[in-house]
């Protein structure tokens, strides 16, 4: 985002602002207008304030003792931006997409490229719908599996230890990683010595985590929140996501909206995965125990992970989608298995596409000079915000947002001077209504606005201080719903909102 850096992919929620820590509020960032955010926004803050004891952190993190279990990437983030909350910030962002790159070419140990089947198995895992969500969100899932495919090259490579030890660092970034323990060989004979070992190096993958969660218990005490809602009976989370998507399918009626078509080729896709490995039953294949292993904790997953769409079950059950394509046999009716199993990438393309809750649908004009602060490196910029508008709404090049009562719209300034721009936008609304443009409590400009004008407005030299500066919209009449299967209240919608800074003053 313009400004903000890569904070975009950390999917920050406005409607927490008020809980988010001091550090953050400090610092430049996207916030997803209102929304409540995802996972990535409570972790980042971990990262830029690790010191878990401190109320200050106790009061800004949902389920800190929940998620503060997941504390390596937090810990990797505050090392390599050296304490330094900003940096920290966006170290943590790009974490996934650092090790996106480092497990491609990771891949090409079991993948060389070398035919037409193994590039496409290594585009399956790199583009599968886990792996892209983790990325496109900042989460965890994405570095997880690359530590776990680096303890499998180990392991292969007869280095046991090591790989147990990866592993058992691994559990510190995503405690489920440490199922993969299941690649330990198991040893052939019956002898003592060679069960102690396999024991003693199951011991290193469960060590860390074991010993983590207890001083989290030491210092945190017992809040009783140990991610037990993740998980339920023998298929009962996923029976309700299949009951769900049955709904949405015969309510909707055909053609499906996009998210029902996705999420059912990500569902089926996993279903593939899952009846691959409990029907072609391989003991004494590593990878087929790291995707059984899996494969065993999809069956108790529970609605927490399977409801909504994206589903976090994708990537859950990233390990299931790397044993998978490095597993499934080649020749015969395989290919089919094997497409069917990688549906989800399809689904992939999606999340891959700009979100339309990230248009800004307003744009800076004007000399560098007055955009730019070149000693800081922040640009002019704006929100909507903080309440009362609706997401954007996007036509070809045309953006707008509706607005369902006063609602504000800041720029900031990041200049240490004062600024005059002009401000130019238009206006369309369902009825008829007055509308006025307030600055620092002044009307600036008002019109009468009627339904199926489309009407241009402009307001020439508002005075912009360093900081925040507020243009209030306004109507006279209470937001009303315009029908046509639209419940949403609203008054009128702003579009094609532009600054044009014209001098320092």
């Amino acid at each position: 985002m313009p400004g903000k850096g890569f904070t975009y992919l950390i999917y920050f929620g406005a409607r927490h602002h008020a809980q988010f820590l001091p550090e953050l509020k400090a610092v430049e960032h996207y916030e997803q207008p209102e929304s409540i955010g995802y996972d990535a926004q409570w972790y980042v803050q971990i990262a830029m304030h690790p010191r878990l004891t401190d109320p200050v952190l106790q009061a800004a993190i949902d389920r800190l003792s929940y998620r503060s279990r997941r504390i390596l990437f937090e810990w990797t983030a505050w090392a390599i931006g050296g304490g330094n909350p900003a940096r920290v910030m966006n170290v943590f962002a790009l974490q996934n997409v650092a090790c996106w790159f480092i497990l491609a070419v990771l891949l090409m140990r079991w993948l060389p490229p070398v035919s037409w089947g193994n590039v496409l198995r290594w585009a399956c895992i790199l583009f599968s719908f886990g792996l892209i969500f983790s990325v496109k969100r900042a989460l965890l899932d994405g570095p997880s599996l690359l530590l776990t495919a680096a303890a499998m090259a180990l392991i292969e490579a007869r280095r046991p230890w090591l790989g147990a030890l990866l592993l058992g660092v691994g559990g510190l970034g995503k405690d489920t990683s440490v199922l993969c323990a299941s690649a330990l060989e198991l040893p052939e004979t019956g002898g003592r010595r060679a069960w102690a070992r396999w024991a003693a190096q199951l011991a290193l993958v469960l060590l860390p985590i074991a010993l983590w969660i207890t001083c989290l218990g030491h210092w945190l005490g017992s809040s009783g929140d140990i991610g037990l809602g993740n998980f339920a009976g023998v298929f009962v989370g996923l029976c309700s996501k299949l009951e769900d998507m049955v709904s949405s399918m015969m309510a909707e009626g055909y053609p499906f909206s996009p998210e029902v078509r996705f999420d059912a080729l990500v569902l089926v896709g996993i279903l593939a995965q899952f009846f691959f490995f409990a029907v072609r039953i391989r003991w004494r294949d590593a990878w087929w125990r790291v995707g059984a292993s899996s494969a065993a904790l999809m069956l108790f997953l529970g609605d927490a992970v399977w409801e909504h769409y994206p589903s976090a079950a994708a990537r859950v059950l990233l390990p299931m989608t790397l044993a998978f394509n490095v597993r499934v046999p080649r020749g015969r009716w395989w290919p089919v298995l094997l497409l069917a199993g990688n549906l989800g990438v399809l689904a992939s393309a999606d999340l891959l596409r700009p979100s339309e809750k990230a248009a800004p649908c307003f744009v800076f004009e004007g000399p560098f000079e007055l955009r730019s602060n070149t000693e800081s490196g922040f640009d002019f910029d704006a929100e909507f915000g903080p309440s009362n508008w609706w997401l954007p709404e996007t036509e070809g090049k045309d953006s707008w947002r509706w607005s369902s009562g006063d609602s504000a719209f800041t720029i900031h300034n990041p200049q240490p001077f004062a600024v005059l721009a002009d401000v130019s936008f238009g206006l369309a609304t369902g009825d008829v209504r007055a509308a006025s443009l307030s600055v620092r409590g002044r009307v600036v400009w008002h019109t009468m606005v009627r339904p199926g004008e489309y009407g241009e407005a402009g307001v020439s030299g508002i005075e912009l201080p360093p900081g925040d500066t507020v243009l209030l919209f306004q109507s006279d009449r209470p937001a009303v719903a315009p029908g046509h299967g639209d419940r949403r209240p609203i008054t009128f919608s702003v579009r094609d909102l532009k600054i044009v800074l014209r001098a320092r003053h």
